[in-house]
């Protein structure tokens, strides 16, 4: 299965990126699966289900979201309606939605989708994600009834990324980190078959500070002071994810590429 997952969609700018280029990038790569972060998809906050939509009408077949899940309060009961939205799965007890699903990819095959949130340096005490994400690839094994499981962890520290990632070698087929809105360049795939990435970046304006309008964040950076509110910064967006490959008999992955699409960053994919 080909299998290409993209980073928090930042702003309108993002939104853009993806809604250009998406649905030329399953064609061309001959797409099986796509899972978009729409984190940020909503003015940098959130996602409404206005922009949700958008995203899915563009070709992705799930959006994930994160800490920010519910700052637009109408997905508070748009996720429920939507079934192809996930948040993560220990965000808090009693919220709406669901944290793990199995989609439907081409020719009938079953792709996991789960995504967890981390615990270091953020603002939040959430519940712990290794207990709960391992149960989620317990109940659904790679080569019994998945063919394909894709974990979006969605922390500030690499480290947390990382170690997470090797917590799932071999249990999952992709272990991508998201967040940071910062592209990493470890690439790999992992002893035990699981292609892994800690940060898959943003889909936004890198003319930016993490995809805001670089004046006011450098202005509380030199002064300490604020004046005005992060706005999304409005250029072309760079898409920034990663293609993964994998093998449909054990779910295990057999490639993975960096993918950065338009914008300013340099362009990768598997060409």
């Amino acid at each position: 299965m080909k299998l290409l997952f993209l980073g928090d969609v930042m702003g309108r700018s993002g939104r853009a990126g993806v809604i250009t280029h998406l649905a030329r990038l399953r064609e061309e790569w001959a797409l099986d699966f796509v899972v978009v972060n729409g984190e940020n998809a909503t003015n940098g906050a959130g996602l409404s289900p206005a922009h949700a939509k958008e995203l899915l009408d563009a070709g992705a077949d799930v959006l994930t979201l994160g800490d920010h899940a519910f700052d637009q309060k109408d997905m508070l009961s748009f996720i429920n309606q939507e079934p192809r939205i996930i948040r993560p799965l220990n965000f808090a007890k009693g919220a709406p939605g669901a944290g793990a699903r199995v989609f439907e990819a081409t020719r009938g095959r079953k792709v996991l989708v789960t995504q967890v949130l981390g615990q270091v340096f953020m603002k939040r005490a959430f519940e712990d994600p290794f207990g709960l994400i391992e149960q989620a690839l317990k109940t659904h094994p790679l080569g019994g009834v998945v063919h394909a499981a894709l974990v979006d962890v969605h922390c500030e520290a690499t480290s947390e990324k990382m170690a997470m990632g090797h917590w799932c070698d071999g249990k999952a087929s992709l272990v991508v980190g998201t967040h940071t809105h910062v592209p990493t360049a470890d690439a790999m795939i992992l002893p035990g078959g699981t292609a892994f990435l800690s940060d898959a970046g943003m889909c936004g304006d890198y003319h930016s500070v993490i995809g805001m309008e670089k004046a006011e964040p450098m202005r509380r950076f030199v002064t300490g002071m604020v004046k005005g509110r992060f706005v999304p910064a409005g250029e072309e967006a760079t898409l920034s994810g990663v293609f993964v490959e994998t093998d449909d008999r054990t779910g295990k992955a057999t490639r993975i590429v960096p993918v950065r699409q338009g914008g300013r960053l340099a362009s990768s994919g598997p060409e």
